[in-house]
């Protein structure tokens, strides 16, 4: 189960911090012919969702890695999955056809969080 968390945790590290540094390194110009979502966004709330996604991939890996405040970790992921949560509210509210990769993120956020605070808790 731990092997199992660790690479789910790397995936997801990998991918909203990816996704976390497009949103704020790119103009929103870019964004919003790429994302039709941030086309009903302010610019500075798509930063925050940038912002708290590279936060929530740190979160995913530092504490645990370091042992330095571990239980930050399944936080991280109910942080991640509550992101995902709202971004399927908002592909549905639009009618976006990709809606099935947040889900796949909020489900694989919640499996690292159910997974250190069920079966290896980390308190």
């Amino acid at each position: 189960m731990n092997i199992a968390l660790w690479i789910v945790q790397i995936l997801l590290a990998l991918l909203f911090a990816a996704s976390g540094f497009q949103k704020i390194a790119q103009p929103v110009e870019k964004l919003r012919e790429e994302m039709r979502w941030a086309k009903y966004m302010a610019p500075a709330f798509i930063r925050l969702i940038g912002i708290l996604e590279i936060l929530g991939a740190l979160g995913l890996i530092l504490p645990k890695a370091t042992g330095y405040l571990p239980w930050l970790t399944p936080l991280a992921g109910v942080g991640l999955a509550l992101t995902m949560f709202v971004a399927i509210l908002v592909h549905l509210r639009l009618r976006l056809e990709k809606t099935v990769v947040p889900v796949v993120l909020m489900l694989l956020s919640l499996f690292v969080a159910l997974g250190y605070f069920v079966f290896i808790p980390v308190v």
